[in-house]
């Protein structure tokens, strides 16, 4: 099932703090009257301040298959961003990659862009797209390639566009709208495309924008066309 994560909430969490997760094993309980503890995978992890769309897995089946499906990169993973700062439209003519080397700095919650080679440095790369902007902040459509601690924050922030409200990264502007979940980012997971676990049938989720994002960026995100799910590698 794909669920609707909102901005703040974290995606596991021990038993006594409200996350994601706990929602879901609650949800099921009552959906199905299951008795006991009932089976989750979680094949992937939103940060606790982006909102959006989050795959969990109801059988170990699915979250199997599922898993194998992220590793061969068959699910395309689309992310809305709302990032700091003025562009220039002409350097960003349909898609354009954004390759780094990134690592975790030791003995902190984040990370840092960095030299291949370097002690824990991985390979970072993000497919980018502007969509549009106003009042100093710019919409990008973003496809996540790897699966990197903070990766689109960490790469954004490194070419001086801090993702908005993300002041671990740089950010040095707050939301204009007074209803925002506490630490917010403007970072939303926007679409899942997969493959069904079961069926093998391509399945596409969109997950709506939340209520407190610029009206200007939510009419672009509506005549945005979906694109496509990679084809399958694995075996059907």
């Amino acid at each position: 099932m794909v669920l609707w994560k909102p901005a703040g909430l974290p995606s596991q969490a021990p038993e006594a703090i409200p996350s994601l997760e706990s929602w879901a094993r609650d949800y099921l309980i009552v959906k199905y009257g299951k008795k006991g503890r009932p089976y989750l995978g979680i094949p992937h992890r939103l940060d606790r301040p982006v909102s959006g769309a989050h795959y969990l897995a109801k059988s170990s089946k699915a979250a199997a298959r599922i898993a194998e499906q992220f590793r061969l990169r068959e699910v395309r993973k689309e992310y809305l961003a709302l990032l700091e700062g003025q562009v220039d439209p002409a350097s960003f003519l349909g898609w354009s990659c954004w390759l780094d080397q990134v690592r975790k700095i030791p003995g902190q919650a984040r990370g840092e862009c960095c030299t291949a080679g370097v002690e824990g440095a991985r390979p970072a790369s993000l497919e980018v797209r502007l969509l549009g902007q106003q009042d100093g902040l710019a919409l990008f459509s973003i496809l996540l390639q790897t699966g990197r601690m903070h990766q689109i924050r960490l790469q954004a922030s490194s070419r001086e566009m801090p993702v908005l409200g993300d002041h671990l990264y740089g950010s040095t502007r707050e939301w204009s709208n007074g209803d925002i979940p506490l630490g917010a980012v403007g970072l939303h997971s926007w679409r899942l495309g997969f493959y069904h676990p079961i069926q093998y049938a391509p399945v596409m989720v969109t997950a709506e924008l939340p209520g407190y994002w610029p009206p200007w960026a939510k009419e672009l995100a509506a005549a945005t066309e979906p694109g496509e799910i990679p084809e399958r590698k694995g075996a059907p």
